[in-house]
């Protein structure tokens, strides 16, 4: 249940079309279901506006389809599942129905939000990247953003990047995944009017320290407006560009 629907159910209280005991009844959920190896959130999204994810790696396939149950059986109707790998994917379609996208590891159940509000770029520094990119993009629309993908478009050859300044300037929010030394963040930073998300991937040679340096040349950028998640961390980018485009969730 999320704050639209509990809100319609005060107003058909306060319209007199539904009595206090009813309304209890209906709002009557356990604020999580224990199902012994896992505690799921029910009452996330009343609290945050988005409902709890699943974080697929380090669980088995069988554990996922049990939360995925539970949670279904609690009301939730959308089910983003993160980092689930191809075999994990194949075993727990054969229980649930779901739409998988390898390239972000990303699975989905019951489909993404209704799209609204402004555009989220999702852009790259080159084609390594895009396992983290695909997850900040299929997160974003998941919880019902509409994402443009830049990707490859790198300071190495800044006239790719500047090919598409319309999309950085009318952007709600951009998200600016690269590893190396992760300049594109930077460079994207002094372009928008938006807030930008830098996300550093661990993609590069030995002296990156597996997305360490872009990490730091992230942090210390010189741009204003910009803000920086962990390494390889494209869900947790996507989440940010959401709660940036939709404010009133």
């Amino acid at each position: 249940m999320n704050k639209k629907e509990i809100l319609d159910i005060l107003e058909q209280v306060k319209g007199g079309g539904l009595s206090a005991e009813e309304a209890v009844l209906l709002l009557k959920k356990s604020p999580f279901t224990d199902i012994g190896f896992a505690k799921i959130d029910n009452h996330r999204e009343i609290r945050t506006g988005a409902a709890e994810v699943i974080y697929g790696a380090g669980k088995t396939p069988e554990q996922i389809v049990q939360i995925v149950k539970a949670m279904q059986e609690a009301g939730q109707k959308r089910i983003l599942i993160t980092r689930l790998s191809a075999e994990a994917a194949d075993f727990v379609s054969g229980e649930i129905s779901l739409s998988y996208h390898k390239g972000g590891r990303i699975a989905v159940v019951g489909g993404c939000a209704p799209v609204s509000g402004g555009t989220i770029v999702v852009a790259t520094g080159g084609t390594s990247d895009l396992p983290v990119a695909e997850e900040a993009a299929l997160t974003a629309e998941f919880f019902g953003n509409r994402v443009t993908r830049l990707y490859d478009v790198g300071v190495a050859g800044l006239d790719r990047l500047l090919s598409y300044l319309d999309d950085i300037m009318t952007a709600r929010a951009i998200v600016a995944v690269a590893g190396m030394e992760g300049a594109l963040t930077s460079v994207i930073g002094g372009l928008a009017s938006c807030p930008v998300i830098g996300v550093p991937t661990s993609v590069g040679y030995g002296a990156s320290f597996h997305g360490l340096s872009a990490l730091l040349s992230m942090l210390n950028s010189c741009a204003s407006g910009v803000s920086v998640v962990n390494i390889d961390n494209g869900f947790g980018a996507g989440y940010l560009a959401n709660m940036i485009n939709h404010p009133e969730r």
